[in-house]
């Protein structure tokens, strides 16, 4: 199983280097065509803003721990194990029951975009913002997942003291 999870997160990882390189190559490109050619491309713009997009959701979704959060955990630092762990659950469950509320809604929006295409690349909206669908099904399960950790009696994470500079 371990080794399953590994490759998986292998690829999410290879996706979102994926996602950086066109980006990074689109936006050479606007530069080159701007400033050597005098001959400007609109839809490079329009990709590096897709792949912007993608990149920040696929990121959060797959990619990044609880702990590479901003958290807000003056309260939470104060207290025992006992509180960190009840504040741990209802915080997941919070955000759980939040992201499930909305998803139906979410998809709907997104399915509603399936009647506009982008302005240069002419790539239909429902694509573009799926992924948006694919990060919030991601943080349902993520926190799903530590909701039923954390009432099964594993304790909560453990603050880490950043690395010193």
């Amino acid at each position: 199983m371990q080794a399953a999870l590994r490759w998986l997160q292998a690829r999410a990882d290879n996706m979102a280097v994926g996602f950086l390189t066109v980006m990074f190559l689109s936006f050479i490109l606007q530069i080159v065509s701007r400033y050597v050619l005098n001959h400007p491309l609109g839809w490079t713009l329009e990709l590096c803003l897709t792949m912007w997009l993608w990149v920040v959701f696929w990121g959060s979704a797959f990619l990044l721990t609880d702990q590479d959060h901003v958290r807000f955990d003056m309260l939470y630092l104060t207290g025992n194990v006992r509180v960190r762990r009840v504040l741990a659950l209802v915080s997941a469950v919070a955000i759980l029951v939040g992201f499930a509320a909305a998803l139906p809604a979410t998809f709907d929006y997104i399915t509603f975009y399936k009647i506009k295409k982008s302005a240069t690349l002419h790539i239909r909206l429902d694509y573009v913002f799926s992924v948006y669908g694919i990060f919030a099904v991601a943080v349902i399960a993520r926190y799903a997942l530590r909701a039923w950790q954390i009432a099964r009696g594993d304790a909560p994470d453990e603050p880490q003291e950043p690395e010193p500079r």
